[in-house]
């Protein structure tokens, strides 16, 4: 529920902006707000996670996602706007960046055997993804509403920030059925620090992952939706029908990563897939035509997001049990923070020209993150694969 949410909110936030009178410069530092909100929230949760119920933080995090759909559809100003982006949930890129993810990734890790940790996290991303490319093609329904029902197209685009709260209601009653398992220890068990031996590991982490993020802000899929619009001057649904097969790429090379990290490695699977992918990206904004920029973008896609599972896999396995929400959370936090930075940055570059900076100076980034992550953490595996 919360991916389909995500899916069609990061392609109609900058639609709904515009609509407001909001230029590319404001646009891209509301996502900026919104990223930055997002880490600071992820990482505080993270440090006292080990200490507080699962279950109600999940809670509380759902009522703060019905909130933050409620003040988007009823405050219209700029100022109150970026305030409400920075407290709230609303995510403007295609991925979970959100105060659920190490929550979600300690419960799911602690469920599985570790030698199934990477395909359970594979089927976690699959089935968000494509919820969130389900999610892209609802993005066109404000567009229909329009057009076929002869309604304001305002209004309609303030229903689909409605419809985002309300599905906050919906995880709320999903999340309601936990048991105390998923708690994972006993109130007396509470570690006092929430991160100890594995310090180092994870900051390594946290600092790579924080190049590969602010990358990936220049192209965030609200900032990519913008690109779309002015460069070929494409309708809403024409634009979420491209990003929902990017997204089913996405989805099938979730599996391919699977059996590929079993026999090379997870750290080789997240390198030597990423960084074709973004050879790609950078010459997406040299395409002579929409065809050959859309099936550059698809073969991206179809590499891009092997790393997500077997990313998470990784931080899982290389941490102890008791640090993995603290883990989690730090390693999470760049995918906020660090690319808080720099939707700004490209929102400024997408208001001076149509070509696609962003994408050329992410892409460059995200490179040279996969050639750094395998040159420091080659030699550092997990316990299942020093034993294979």
């Amino acid at each position: 529920m919360r991916a389909f949410a995500d899916g069609f909110v990061s392609l109609l936030l900058p639609v709904y902006l515009l609509r407001l009178g909001n230029g590319p410069f404001a646009i891209g530092s509301i996502v900026t707000g919104t990223l930055v909100g997002s880490a600071l929230l992820t990482m505080a949760l993270g440090m006292v996670a080990h200490r507080y119920s699962r279950r109600w933080m999940l809670r509380a995090a759902c009522l703060l996602m019905v909130a933050t759909g409620a003040g988007f559809a009823l405050i219209h100003n700029y100022w109150p706007m970026l305030i409400i982006a920075f407290v709230g949930t609303l995510n403007p890129s295609s991925g979970d960046v959100s105060v659920f993810l190490p929550l979600e990734h300690t419960v799911l890790a602690e469920a599985v055997d570790p030698t199934r940790r990477t395909a359970l996290f594979a089927r976690y991303s699959l089935f968000g993804t494509l919820m969130g490319a389900l999610g892209t093609l609802a993005a066109a329904m404000p567009d229909l509403a329009a057009s076929r029902l002869g309604l304001d197209r305002l209004a309609t685009l303030q229903g689909m920030f409605w419809l985002y709260g309300a599905l906050g209601a919906v995880a709320l009653a999903l999340y309601r059925p936990l048991s105390r398992a998923v708690e994972g220890r006993t109130a007396t068990e509470v570690p006092r620090s929430a991160l100890r031996e594995s310090k180092g590991i994870v900051y390594s982490l946290a600092a790579l992952f924080s190049l590969d993020s602010f990358g990936g802000g220049f192209f965030v899929q609200s900032l990519l939706a913008l690109w779309l619009f002015q460069a070929f001057h494409l309708s809403v649904p024409a634009a979420s029908a491209i990003l929902f097969w990017s997204s089913i790429c996405a989805a099938v090379s979730f599996l391919v990563a699977v059996p590929l990290s079993e026999r090379i490695g997870l750290i080789n699977t997240m390198v030597f897939t990423h960084l074709p992918s973004n050879i790609f990206l950078i010459l997406v904004p040299f395409a002579p035509n929409l065809p050959t920029a859309i099936g550059l973008l698809l073969a991206r896609n179809a590499l891009s997001q092997m790393d997500v599972p077997t990313r998470t896999s990784y931080v899982m396995a290389v941490v102890t049990p008791a640090e993995r929400p603290a883990a989690a959370s730090v390693t999470a936090v760049p995918r906020s923070l660090a690319a808080s930075v720099s939707p700004i940055l490209g929102g400024y570059l997408l208001s001076l020209s149509a070509f696609g900076w962003p994408l050329i100076i992410g892409g460059a980034l995200k490179a040279a993150y996969d050639i750094l992550l395998l040159v420091k953490f080659r030699k550092v595996r997990p316990a299942e694969e020093r034993a294979r």
